[in-house]
């Protein structure tokens, strides 16, 4: 092997993990108590749609369309029932401020060992989320132009949160260009992790849906008496590998000594807050933020 490709190889690894602890990092605040909280404190009953509003707060004004959009795999129904709930109690920047707001005081609370050092890389953490391209990714592009915090920990969290969202639409993006609906990425997404076939069900598809998503797979050769194959397993790794081929231009720009500080802070801490949505909405939520299963 020559330099150059031990080194895009070393990358590889790095954007991989770097990607896997962002989720981990980011994930917990949609499933917090005290999120759902404020957010319920703005009228909306029993905090129904938090995960939706919170998420796509810089997309609502756009409608429950355009939110559906870029959140690619959610059933269309659901968000539509979440955008105009929020919308009938709160403004977007109210229900951006309360999810921020339990940010900051989930992060002091739960990892307070790497807040100091979190907050110190906001600065290059957004000038890196500033100098990616925002051509095709809508959600990155709303994050980040969404108003800035001064608080430096929720200001570094956000910028991760930018950066996460960019590296979701490069994804949702190649999922478009293999043809794979909204049902089958969780389908794929399900087989690649072995969930046991949640995932596509979580998001809301029905047994109706999900049979038609496998006849389509199967026409493909992508599954077979109702299970995806190995060459939808192959497909659903290939997509993985090229998210991650495409994102090695954020952690690149980043840099090699931060990009390894901010392992070393987040790394150690991400069973701790995967173990925040495990205890209050169960071992499954988050897939993304989760190692496969055996």
């Amino acid at each position: 092997m020559c330099h150059a490709e031990g080194m895009a190889h070393d990358w590889l690894e790095l954007t991989r993990r770097s990607s896997f602890a962002s989720h981990r990092l980011i994930g917990w605040i949609y499933w917090d108590p005290r999120a759902i909280e404020l957010y319920s404190q703005l009228g909306i009953p029993n905090g129904t749609g938090y995960y939706v509003a919170s998420r796509g707060a810089p997309l609502l004004p756009a409608g429950h369309q355009a939110v559906s959009a870029a959140f690619y795999s959610i059933h269309a129904t659901f968000i539509e029932f979440a955008v105009t709930l929020a919308g009938q109690h709160a403004s977007w920047t109210d229900i951006y401020d309360a999810r921020n707001q339990a940010v900051g005081e989930g992060l002091r609370q739960f990892v307070p060992e790497i807040c100091d050092d979190l907050a110190g890389l906001r600065d290059e953490l957004w000038r890196v989320a500033d100098g990616l391209p925002e051509s095709g990714r809508v959600c990155f592009a709303a994050h980040r132009q969404a108003p800035r915090v001064d608080d430096p920990l929720v200001s570094a969290w956000l910028a991760v949160n930018c950066i996460r969202e960019w590296r979701g639409d490069t994804h949702f993006a190649i999922l478009t260009v293999e043809d794979i609906s909204r049902v089958q990425a969780g389908i794929l997404h399900d087989a690649h992790l072995n969930y046991g076939g949640w995932i596509a069900q979580s998001r809301g598809a029905d047994a109706e849906a999900i049979t038609r998503a496998f006849v389509d797979l199967e026409s493909r050769g992508l599954a077979e008496d109702g299970l995806v194959s190995t060459a939808g397993l192959a497909v659903r790794e290939l997509i993985e590998e090229r998210t991650n081929e495409l994102s090695q231009r954020v952690w690149q720009s980043f840099g090699l000594e931060n990009t390894e500080r901010f392992l070393a802070l987040v790394e150690p801490i991400g069973d701790r807050l995967m173990k925040r949505i495990d205890d209050t909405a169960g071992p499954n939520w988050m897939p993304a933020a989760r190692e496969r299963r055996p």
